[in-house]
């Protein structure tokens, strides 16, 4: 069956289909700008897409999320077919690295190893991963999560560590803690010491990442939700402003405050 056939919609899988199209996109003749794209330049889309069937998710929207899903999946698709194209790897070698990985990593579902419950699976597939990678004299948080955002490489850094139990008891202690880094960010403020508060407010951003963790909420959904949060706010407070005749450079802090309350009094 040619790419033709396959794209009209004749193939026998809608995978396929898709992977006829991205061919013709790139090839002579299709798009200029998806021939001219990179695996660099794709970075900022992958990462976009990744967010944005996060946001779907969590609205659990199923339209979205199947929408978002199929935005995601086309970069697996566009990446391969670029791999592709100069002979270092197609689409088949990604689908066949990550069924031998699944198989590998779980033994007590292929094999004859035992995991009674998730804990024991999760530790199971850390082992495993560090004896491929030949990691077992290597440092146990080596290479984790690298190339993440900062707050999401926090957190698995932490989930990693308490792994082995390296964790607060209670979510107290880890409250406890961020009172403790608050202090310690006063005392760096009171004496001006710049390279201080620097390295304490780190620790504060580290600690309320820890929080989150140990409250199982991933902290990078939970700073889109602030953003978005500030952002309706701020938007209202202008609307309220304007109304009064009003503009955001013209008015005082205090009648910013003002509105700000009401719009928080708004529910938004």
């Amino acid at each position: 069956m040619t790419d033709e056939e396959m794209i009209s919609g004749n193939s026998a899988s809608e995978l396929e289909r898709l992977r006829a199209i991205m061919h013709r996109l790139r090839a002579p003749g299709g798009c200029s700008w998806d021939a001219e794209q990179t695996h660099e330049s794709l970075i900022p889309n992958l990462i976009e897409e990744a967010y944005e069937t996060v946001d779907a998710i969590k609205r659990d929207n199923d339209t979205d999320i199947r929408e978002e899903l199929g935005d995601l999946l086309l970069q697996v698709y566009f990446h391969s077919e670029i791999a592709q194209e100069t002979g270092r790897f197609d689409l088949d070698a990604v689908a066949k690295g990550i069924s031998d990985k699944l198989v590998r990593r779980h033994p007590h579902v292929f094999g004859e190893a035992v995991a009674s419950d998730p804990d024991a699976v999760l530790l199971q597939w850390d082992a495993i991963k560090r004896g491929e990678k030949g990691e077992a004299d290597v440092p146990y948080l080596h290479g984790t999560g690298k190339g993440l955002p900062a707050l999401v490489r926090g957190a698995k850094l932490l989930k990693k560590a308490a792994k082995v139990g390296f964790d607060w008891p209670v979510e107290t202690s880890v409250i406890s803690k961020i009172h403790e880094e608050l202090l310690e960010l006063q005392a760096a403020i009171d004496e001006q010491d710049l390279p201080a508060v620097e390295e304490e407010l780190g620790d504060l951003l580290f600690s309320v990442v820890n929080l989150s963790r140990f409250s199982k909420i991933d902290p990078e959904v939970l700073m889109a939700r602030a953003n978005a949060k500030f952002e309706r706010r701020f938007g209202e407070m202008e609307k309220i402003l304007k109304a009064d005749g009003k503009t955001l450079e013209l008015a005082t802090l205090s009648e910013m405050e003002e509105t700000w309350i009401e719009a928080k009094m708004r529910g938004l």
